[in-house]
């Protein structure tokens, strides 16, 4: 059966291969050859590699649940449904969503998300300046979170490792070698949260107190 080729289906192809090899791996030559096509052919559908990594932004913006303003709501319970949901696509697409961010792609889709948590910071009481960099600073740190979450593996147990340290030169590694070792839990994604929120409500206070 002949192949039918469609913009959807080469950016779908996209964004698996950069979830397998990473943002290098990416090029319409790979995707071509992924598809039993050649590149010309992918071009046809998408005509450049920007255009190819806009789709791909789009392709995971899009599965992206962006909740509406709810009335008597804190905006910091909507906070956390929004770097929830964040945190989602940052889990299921890392590697496509560390593209996107790193070359900064702006869609419609995508920037629903943006203005929603620029909103929340202006409910919040910060200015606009300010937001922007309170909500880079939540984005990075999510999919941060999420990239450790997923270490290339390794021989042995890293937490054998931090057992095998010299208590002398490292006497807190030592004591939690299992804490120390463990990598992007929930617990440790809803406390970073809360530090977050924490020092966004402080900022707010202390500007109101100015």
């Amino acid at each position: 059966m002949r192949l039918v080729l469609t913009r959807e289906l080469v950016v779908h192809t996209a964004v698996e291969i950069v979830e397998r090899r990473g943002a290098d791996g990416l090029s319409m030559r790979a995707v071509g050859e992924e598809l039993g096509v050649t590149a010309m052919a992918v071009y046809r559908h998408v005509d450049s590699r920007e255009s190819l990594i806009a789709g791909v932004a789009e392709y995971v913006m899009a599965t992206m649940d962006v909740p509406e303003s709810a009335d008597g709501t804190d905006w910091k319970d909507e906070a956390r449904i929004l770097m929830r949901a964040f945190r989602g696509i940052a889990r299921e697409y890392p590697r496509s969503l560390a593209l996107v961010l790193e070359t900064g792609t702006a869609i419609p889709v995508g920037l629903r998300a943006f203005e929603r948590a620029l909103s929340l910071c202006a409910e919040a009481g910060l200015d606009g300046p300010v937001s922007v960099r309170v909500v880079r600073a939540l984005m990075a740190w999510t999919l941060g979170s999420q990239m450790r979450a997923r270490p290339e593996r390794a021989e042995g147990d890293p937490a054998d490792v931090a057992r095998g340290l010299g208590a002398a030169c490292f006497p807190y590694v030592v004591a939690l070698p299992d804490e120390s070792a463990a990598h992007g839990s929930d617990a440790d994604f809803e406390f970073g949260l809360e530090l977050f929120l924490t020092a966004v409500e402080m900022m707010c206070e202390d500007r109101a107190d100015g």
